[in-house]
């Protein structure tokens, strides 16, 4: 990343993309298979699928437009199955893009992206740090997918993202975004304005392909040095130690949440 971006150092960071800096603990990295589901499974569930496959499993810790229910979400879940030897990655559905098809519970415009962003990023460390997930963890962003052709939506959501990230940093937690590889990863890859930009990226593009270096589609300078994941591959029905769950399969090479 260019100067104005996050620079990660072994013991820490800095983020320097402002007037002033915070400076961050130091990251805790996965690298190996990990998987997204809708609903964070039981303890039983998790336990039973610790058999070396995946080492990770995002949970979605919050946001208004977040899809499901989660009953077994728990600061007491967190800490059992971090103890069994998951790690975990936080994803946080915020506001969506003005542009997209559909309806969600929270939508960003162009003139309530910045508060909106703002709120939902403290919100995020909120929801994070009652589950048991310290300062210095990644929280993901999950942006879905829209039409950065449409000027006015794309800066919206880029304005949204600066401030969520922003809000984050200064509650000394690192940031992440999930996106597709065509449309919202894309958009913040290719800004030319890099301050406030995520520190790690999660990009989705579904070519089955267990990676995050052959793939990457963007300059090969952006998220080096184990900042980068990949979502390969979608719906892949599995059955573990007599539990089977619908996941979404990505490759990881980038930091998970601190617990314990």
């Amino acid at each position: 990343m260019s100067a104005a971006g996050v620079a990660l150092a072994a013991t820490g960071a800095t983020v320097a993309q402002s007037a002033t800096a915070t400076t961050l603990p130091a990251a805790k990295t996965y690298t190996g298979r990990a998987f997204d589901t809708c609903t964070a499974p039981s303890l039983s569930a998790m336990k039973a699928w610790k058999t070396g496959f995946y080492g990770a499993a995002a949970v979605y810790v919050g946001g208004k437009n977040r899809g499901c229910a989660q009953p077994n979400l728990t600061a007491s879940w967190v800490k059992s199955v971090s103890a069994s030897g998951w790690k975990l990655i936080p994803l946080y559905v915020g506001a969506q893009p003005p542009c997209q098809s559909g309806a969600n519970p929270e939508k960003m415009t162009a003139s309530t992206a910045a508060s909106l962003g703002a709120n939902d990023g403290a919100d995020a460390v909120a929801k994070a740090a009652a589950l048991g997930m310290k300062s210095g963890s990644p929280l993901y962003l999950d942006m879905e997918s829209y039409d950065t052709t449409d000027t006015s939506c794309n800066n919206a959501v880029l304005t949204y993202v600066r401030a969520w990230d922003k809000a984050v940093h200064a509650k000394t937690y690192r940031t992440g975004f999930y996106g597709f590889r065509s449309s919202s990863a894309k958009a913040v890859a290719t800004t030319t304005n890099r301050t406030d930009m995520p520190d790690i990226l999660w990009y989705a593009l579904w070519d089955k392909v267990n990676t995050t270096t052959s793939d990457w589609p963007f300059a090969s300078t952006l998220w080096t040095g184990h900042r980068r994941a990949h979502q390969y591959m979608v719906n892949s029905k599995e059955s573990r130690g007599g539990y089977t769950i619908t996941v979404d399969r990505d490759a990881w090479d980038a930091p998970v949440a601190i617990v314990g």
